[in-house]
């Protein structure tokens, strides 16, 4: 059986994407992609996050931020310290081994990158940059 044929350029980026996302192997033992997307979250904030704010960052709802920040909690990757401006509000830090669990993801998935584009020359990668960028820029906001 064949697959069906993309009726246009929207169809093709959406299977050339679909095509990367099978090839991430086996899931990781970090918790999925949730807790990922909560450890990355809070690496690359410029300030601690409350449990709320992370929730925004990553596209969930409350309670869901709350599990996956205690699962994180129970896991030794994130810590709760209370904000010196505001002792109401708790901030959601990053331990030593959640910062060596997202600097492993990172040096994994640049390898990855880099092999992927082992071929392609320097105005290629320049112009993926580019067309990425511009793609990323005007993607709507969820």
């Amino acid at each position: 059986m064949t697959s069906p044929q993309p009726a246009d350029a929207a169809d093709e980026i959406l299977l050339a994407l679909g095509r990367l996302r099978g090839r991430r192997g086996p899931r990781p033992t970090d918790g999925g992609p949730g807790r990922m997307r909560l450890l990355m979250a809070v690496a690359a904030a410029s300030a601690p996050l409350s449990v709320s704010e992370i929730a925004d960052v990553i596209a969930v709802d409350q309670p869901r931020a709350s599990r996956l920040v205690q699962q994180s909690v129970d896991l030794d990757l994130v810590r709760r310290e209370a904000d010196p401006a505001d002792a109401r509000r708790t901030q959601i830090v990053l331990t030593e081994a959640g910062t060596a669990l997202i600097d492993g993801f990172r040096e994994k998935r640049r390898t990855a990158l880099n092999t992927a584009l082992a071929e392609f020359d320097e105005s290629e990668r320049t112009e993926l940059v580019r067309l990425l960028s511009k793609l990323a820029e005007a993607w709507p906001h969820a």
